[in-house]
């Protein structure tokens, strides 16, 4: 942590001129990286020399930085084989991060070596087709309807007092909440006594010490230097405490951890996102601990979440900033606040894509457990007294002390949601519902909100509900939440069937072309592949090195007891992975779909998977926990 290094290039600092100063200032800056997100959420990575970039920074900067073949970013049925040249151009309305390499020094300056990272958008035939450019359109799209709206709507000008006359800026506010797993590379996963340590709430929001402590110390700070605001590092709900050896080190580090920063534009949101990520991984690993970002990385433990915050204001002529979901009567919000959180509700099915996208996610998303799966939301049960329902998927923000902050909190995404196409997403759907409340009361749209499953409704379905204030996964039996609130998709597959399902939901993400035709294939496509070949080349050859681990360990004839527990525990392995004359085994039965493209017999032997895995894992337990000696 060097004062003398710059670490942050800030957008109106990115001209040509000044660029060329700052990097001659700083020669131990070597490099430029390349930065484009693409559908699936991977970001490019490259080594520019700095000297390159400064005889070509007219290009950099106003042209196609470079060209890919494809193979290095995901774009399914777009960057095809035939047609495979993508170009790269420079966002210069986000700022720019320097990464340093603190192993490796600049010989003429005994600084760390330096990487400019210019985030950039991915065009193909002349077509930019990349998350950045999406979220880009989506915030126009947004910012343009919504003014359109106050032009159009007295009732919208009677509630606020001001016209689309009166609006300088519209301005989008968003944040994420960073969870993540740490550990000592040696440290063993003792699933009973990580367990038992959540139920007792042992670690969550106590101290950290030793590596960890320091660790995420240097990661705050270094925040702070880049700009990033952060607000502060914590301990989760997962872990156990790690045990201090002969040397005075703390070994068997296993530990959940979540750092959270201030709001701030959609776009830089997600930059902050993937560089504090990318931040958390180097510092960590200079003390030696591993991190993952995994939603779910130990079954029956607490999974990582990233709760996205979102909200929307105007900057008026006169200088005064406006929150435009907090109300100004006695209200629990604006009528554009139930409209945006209504659109989210209403449409959350062809949103749920760009949220939940890998099988890891799923596991997490587990039926009244520790992440929300129902469509439904929370106010509070009265505007004074806002809403810590933590059981619905989002809920409203409030505080009457600070209407600046009032905003929904989306808790459903994970580490790897990929930031950008989310918030895009929820725009569009936001700028659905802003259209049907416009010209209707609070009252009104409270009431719709708020509807049992058989009211009739204008805008929101019929047979549904959207709002409760009971705790979603106690109060409600399984029936119950389908009834009230729709049926959860459990597997990737389920999920995106959503977009030929709901075609009147896709053509809300489709406004203004924001989420084309093409880029929604090539998403589906994608995450269909991805969901398919990860099940056959990962999944499946973890549970099979798992139950070949599923030793004997009784003498025949000692124990019946031991003998009837093994036989529980060897049927089940062989329903799981072996041929027999009565059929196949769930694993080759899987795979023969993925052959045949069956994906709807290859999603529901998915759920019978994990339901068989579960089964045998507690089998095993109670088989060796009979057990007298270990042979």
């Amino acid at each position: 942590m060097r004062k003398d290094l710059i670490y942050t290039f800030k957008k109106e600092d990115l001209n040509k001129e000044n660029l060329i100063q700052k990097l001659k200032e700083h020669p131990e800056i070597r490099f430029v990286s390349l930065a484009a997100v693409d559908l699936i959420g991977h970001e490019t990575d490259t080594k520019i020399p700095a000297s390159l970039f400064i005889d070509n920074i007219e290009t950099y900067l106003h042209g196609f930085a470079a060209q890919t073949d494809g193979s290095s970013v995901f774009l399914p049925k777009i960057a095809t084989l035939n047609n495979a040249k993508v170009d790269m151009k420079a966002d210069t309305d986000v700022c720019w991060f320097v990464e340093y390499n603190v192993d490796l020094k600049d010989a003429e300056t005994e600084k760390p070596v330096g990487t400019l990272k210019i985030p950039c958008y991915l065009y193909h035939d002349g077509i930019p087709v990349d998350s950045r450019h999406i979220l880009t359109e989506a915030e126009k799209s947004f910012t343009e309807n919504l003014l359109k709206a106050f032009r159009e709507s007295e009732n919208l000008k009677r509630e606020f007092g001001f016209s689309a006359d009166d609006i300088d800026k519209v301005e989008i506010t968003s944040a994420t909440e960073l969870e993540f797993w740490v550990k000592s590379p040696s440290a063993s996963s003792d699933i009973d006594a990580l367990s038992t340590s959540q139920e007792l709430k042992e670690q969550y929001w106590s101290k950290t010490r030793g590596a960890v402590r320091s660790a995420v110390e240097e990661t705050l700070i270094l925040m702070e230097l880049y700009g990033i605001e952060p607000e502060m590092g914590h301990k989760e709900v997962g872990g156990v405490r790690a045990k201090l050896n002969d040397d005075g080190r703390f070994e068997g580090v296993l530990e959940q951890l979540e750092i959270d920063w201030k709001y701030s534009s959609p776009k830089q949101t997600g930059d902050y996102e993937l560089f504090v990520r990318n931040l958390v991984r180097e510092v960590f690993i200079r003390y030696r601990l591993e991190v993952t970002f995994l939603a779910k990385p130990l079954d029956r433990i607490a999974g990582s979440g990233e709760h996205t915050h979102i909200s929307a204001l105007v900057k008026l002529k006169d200088g005064r900033r406006v929150n435009l979901f907090n109300t100004t009567q006695k209200d629990f919000m604006s009528s554009i606040g139930y409209g945006s959180l209504m659109g989210i509700l209403k449409n959350y099915e062809v949103i749920n894509p760009f949220v939940t996208s890998s099988n890891e996610a799923f596991k997490r998303l587990k039926k009244g457990y520790e992440a929300p799966i129902s469509i439904v939301s929370s106010l509070g049960y009265q505007p004074d007294i806002p809403s810590r329902n933590r059981t619905i998927l989002i809920g409203l923000i409030r505080d009457e002390n600070s209407p600046m902050a009032t905003r929904f909190e989306l808790r459903a995404p994970n580490p790897h949601t990929n930031t950008f196409l989310c918030i895009s997403s929820l725009l569009m759907a936001m700028t659905d519902g802003i259209e049907y409340a416009k010209d209707r009361s609070c009252a009104e749209l409270l009431k719709e909100l708020s509807k049992e499953p058989g009211d009739d409704a204008e805008y929101l379905e019929k047979e549904r509900a959207y709002r409760t204030e009971k705790d979603v996964y106690d109060d409600f039996s399984d029936e119950d939440r389908e009834r009230f609130f729709g049926i959860a998709p459990e597997t990737v597959y389920e999920n995106i069937r959503a977009f030929s399902q709901y075609p009147e939901k896709v053509a809300v993400l489709k406004r203004d072309d924001v989420f084309s035709e093409k880029i929604i294939d090539s998403y589906e496509d994608g995450l269909l592949y991805k969901w398919y070949t990860e099940i056959d080349h990962r999944i499946i050859p973890n549970f099979v090195s798992e139950i070949r681990s599923f030793k004997k360990f009784h003498k025949d004839g000692e124990f019946l007891d031991d003998r009837a527990n093994w036989d529980k525990v060897e049927r089940l392995k062989i329903a799981l992975m072996k041929n027999t004359d009565k059929g196949k085994g769930i694993f080759n039965y899987m795979r023969h779909a993925i052959l045949k493209h069956d994906y709807d017999t290859l999603s529901d032997s998915q759920k019978l998977m994990y339901e068989k895995m579960n089964e045998l894992r507690l089998a095993y337990k109670e088989y060796k926990n009979n057990l007298l000696d270990l042979l």
